[in-house]
């Protein structure tokens, strides 16, 4: 297995909604300080991985993960034991029931517990519109007493508990690759620079609570000020009927992000990366999304900071179970070596224009 597809593994495995990313800030920071100058944390719990140039009055470059996976918060404990939670992200409730979910106390002790579902027998043949509110989560406990008993509290909070496994030769499946995916690729980028004297200072954070607002962005951004930024996350893959003009596919490189409903790619950096992606043929498609990304809030800050998102697709994200393909990763992954090693002074002043 290689070490972005371990990266994967372990980082998936991790249970982190958001709000509760410390499991993954800490399995960064172990992972990080091995290639940094400096580790920093803002106060609301994002981690920061600096890489100082030697140059004087070099530009800074941040590239930005979000840690938090799309989960729950336990809101209430009823007085037969089941569980009633908010959403933490966006979910459809028709890939909720039945499910099997990890839920993890202040403590840190982890319980298997899955939303019930009501048998066919009972519904007479009628379809079931189960909204999230009526929905509740089953510990196997038989009472609110047996339930604070194991640890658990209102405020615990709960993710999907599957496998991460290989489908094919490329793809593979688990949860939480929305953005498990950004976090191996700051860590692997900051590895591959990790000897080399660069012109700039590269910064690679993983920021808290995207699912919920992008909020954690708007701290990493006052606490860096980047000179530009590329937003490393996973989009969801459209691909599924087999459309030649599907948005978003799989095995077809990493993602263009044109426009979605925070940002709008600008002209000279769009051209800048696509120049780039085919002077090293590296694969690429353009993409559109009715969602956003932590880059949304990081553009607009400060007096503007130029940004991009240089994502990957994956299917069914805010699941159980996404599929991603591994060589969208590695062309993800060339292409941010490629403008590291790019980025200089007229560089950023040309996608200033």
């Amino acid at each position: 297995m290689s070490s972005a597809l371990k990266r994967f593994e372990e980082l998936t495995m991790l249970d982190g909604t958001s709000g509760f990313e410390n499991e993954i800030s800490k399995y960064l920071e172990e992972n990080l300080s091995k290639y940094a100058d400096e580790i920093k944390y803002d106060n609301l719990g994002g981690i920061y991985a600096i890489k100082k140039s030697k140059k004087e009055n070099a530009k800074t470059v941040m590239i930005a993960a979000h840690m938090d996976e799309v989960g729950f918060i336990v809101t209430k404990i009823l007085p037969n034991g089941m569980l009633k939670f908010e959403t933490l992200g966006g979910f459809r409730e028709d890939v909720l029931l039945a499910q099997t979910y990890t839920v993890t106390s202040y403590e840190g002790k982890k319980f298997t517990g899955v939303i019930g579902s009501v048998p066919k027998h009972f519904t007479a043949g009628i379809a079931q519109n189960v909204k999230i509110n009526d929905m509740t989560i089953d510990l196997g406990a038989a009472s609110r007493e047996e339930v604070l008993a194991m640890g658990i509290r209102e405020g615990a909070f709960v993710t999907p508990k599957t496998n991460f496994e290989q489908l094919t030769e490329y793809r593979f499946m688990s949860k939480a690759i929305d953005n498990r995916y950004g976090c191996v690729i700051i860590t692997e980028i900051l590895e591959q620079f990790a000897d080399k004297e660069l012109d700039i200072n590269l910064v690679v954070c993983a920021t808290v609570q995207e699912e919920v607002g992008l909020r954690g962005a708007s701290a990493a951004v006052h606490m860096v000020k980047p000179d530009v930024c590329f937003v490393v996350d996973c989009s969801p893959a459209n691909d599924m009927d087999g459309s030649a003009t599907s948005n978003g596919c799989l095995g077809e490189g990493f993602l263009v992000r044109l426009v979605d409903r925070t940002m709008v790619l600008r002209p000279n950096m769009r051209e800048k990366i696509v120049e780039l992606a085919e002077k090293n043929s590296i694969k690429y498609q353009y993409f559109t999304s009715p969602g956003g990304t932590d880059g949304g809030n990081i553009h607009q800050a400060l007096t503007g900071v130029p940004t991009t998102v240089i994502g990957i697709c994956a299917r069914y994200i805010h699941t159980h179970n996404s599929i991603f393909d591994i060589r969208d990763y590695y062309a993800a992954k060339s292409i941010l070596e490629k403008l590291i090693e790019t980025i200089d002074d007229k560089f950023i002043e040309d996608i200033r224009k």
